[in-house]
């Protein structure tokens, strides 16, 4: 079994589960972070919420009390974010005409063409698009150049979207303008160790510490500071889409062989998926006890991928069967993860993981078939979270589940179904709202269908 990291969860008393980015507790209300702004729901109806310590709450750059940094406005801020945003969408006319005032140097409409930016920005962040919400901090930075606020604006969509190394240049310089922010520090921290820069992610996070104390940084110099230690002495190889590192004593050509197996699994993904990772994969290939002592998964774990794809392959020289397929289905998460922005549930990331590598649902069919029938079979809203509390027997059935879901869904409408449902997921503010959007199925719908196939399927 393989597991992929994933957001905290909410669990709400009525046992619906929503995995969330930038959860905020207090006394009295629960927020988290959603494409379309920020959602708060009442303490009252919240059970808990459980955090994901195998990986940061945020996947792909950790954006928690960062989201949305304090921007230095103009007195008329109201007035310009009106006149930026007309009848729904942005007035591009509006800013150019800023623009063409603001060339002139003059401070007052400096402030006032940033200002109009920041707030078309914002509003596409609303709805999801990222991609040009970033062309608007671009041009805002194009006026206002060391505004600290924009900068980290910018470099937050960035990580977002898993360009790490995109978003080191905004925050390396602006750390040049404010060297003793520890917020600076702890989102550069981020960039280095999602870009594989683990002595610069761990050198970030120990100045943001000194800056101030935070709790999920000390969690994550934490584990830098392992894999540094554990991996001083590895050995490196690199193609165009992957770094791999692995253990001086271990054989070389196993290293090649991986990173060739790779490089065949990224095109069939890439081809499949309809999407490119915008940048190189790490993969880390560990003793066993070492993947043990550095992931700190159950037993039942046989690899993870927390943004870097971390193998045991001790006693093996050469790629096995096996490993190839541990390889695919982790080298799916990454894809997963990149293409929805990290906000994937586990049960679609597992379900699909196992699909791509190969997988059927024939061998639990007739199991799956009757627990759902007895109503027993657990919502997907209670599998949208992290699995790793769950036994061994649970794991297997959340396993052989998901991937009969996926099953069904590719069934019933293609791969360019699972596309779209993968886009909707990155920008709705629930799985169940894409679901919906790109299949036309609910929950109960999904759980339904997926039975009524598994009969159809294997068990006439």
């Amino acid at each position: 079994m393989v597991s992929a990291a994933s957001a905290d969860t909410i669990v709400l008393k009525n046992g619906r589960r929503i995995v969330a980015d930038s959860v905020v507790e207090t006394d009295d209300h629960v927020s988290y972070e959603t494409p379309a702004g920020e959602m708060t729901l009442p303490r009252s109806i919240v059970d808990r919420v459980e955090k994901d310590h195998l990986s940061p709450s945020y996947h792909h750059g950790e954006a928690a009390n960062l989201t949305s940094p304090h921007v230095e406005m103009t007195h008329s801020y109201g007035d310009i974010a009106s006149a930026a945003i007309k009848d729904g969408s942005v007035d591009n006319g509006f800013l150019a005409n800023l623009e063409t005032r603001a060339r002139s140097g003059n401070s007052e409409e400096v402030a006032k063409v940033a200002a109009a930016h920041h707030a078309a920005a914002q509003f596409l962040i609303g709805k999801g698009d990222f991609e040009h919400a970033v062309e608007h901090y671009l041009r805002a930075l194009e006026f206002a150049p060391d505004n600290v606020p924009l900068l980290l604006n910018l470099a937050i969509l960035q990580l977002r979207q898993s360009q790490f190394t995109a978003a080191i240049e905004p925050l390396e310089h602006a750390k040049g303008i404010a060297p003793d922010s520890p917020d600076v520090a702890k989102l550069l921290g981020w960039a280095y160790y999602d870009a594989n820069r683990v002595n610069d992610a761990v050198n970030e996070w120990q100045r943001s510490l000194k800056l101030k104390s935070d709790p999920e940084v000390v969690s994550a110099l934490a584990k830098a500071q392992r894999d540094r230690d554990e991996e001083t002495d590895y050995r490196e190889g690199e193609t165009a889409h992957f770094n791999v590192k692995y253990a001086g004593g271990a054989n070389p050509d196993l290293a090649r062989s991986i990173l060739y197996v790779l490089e065949q699994h990224y095109r069939d993904l890439e081809s499949q998926l309809d999407f490119t990772p915008p940048e190189p994969v790490a993969v880390v290939l560990y003793t066993n006890q070492a993947f043990a002592d550095i992931t700190r998964a159950p037993d039942w774990v046989g690899a993870v991928n927390d943004g870097r794809i971390r193998v045991p392959v001790q006693g093996l020289t050469s790629v096995t069967p096996e490993l190839s397929r541990v390889l695919k289905h982790e080298l799916t998460h990454s894809f997963v993860s990149q293409k929805t922005r990290g906000r994937a549930p586990t049960w679609l990331q597992e379900g699909l993981a196992q699909w791509m590598e190969g997988r059927r649902s024939a061998g639990y069919a007739s199991s799956l078939v009757q627990i759902y029938d007895k109503s027993a079979a657990p919502s997907f809203a209670t599998m949208e979270g992290s699995w790793l509390s769950l036994s061994g027997d649970a794991a297997t059935y959340a396993y052989a589940w998901a991937l009969a879901a996926v099953e069904e869904i590719i069934n019933a409408g293609g791969m360019g179904d699972v596309e779209r449902l993968l886009d909707r997921i990155a920008t709705e503010p629930s799985t169940e709202t894409a679901l919906r959007d790109a299949t036309r199925m609910d929950y109960a719908d999904l759980a339904q269908q997926t039975a009524n196939y598994l009969r159809h399927e294997y068990t006439r």
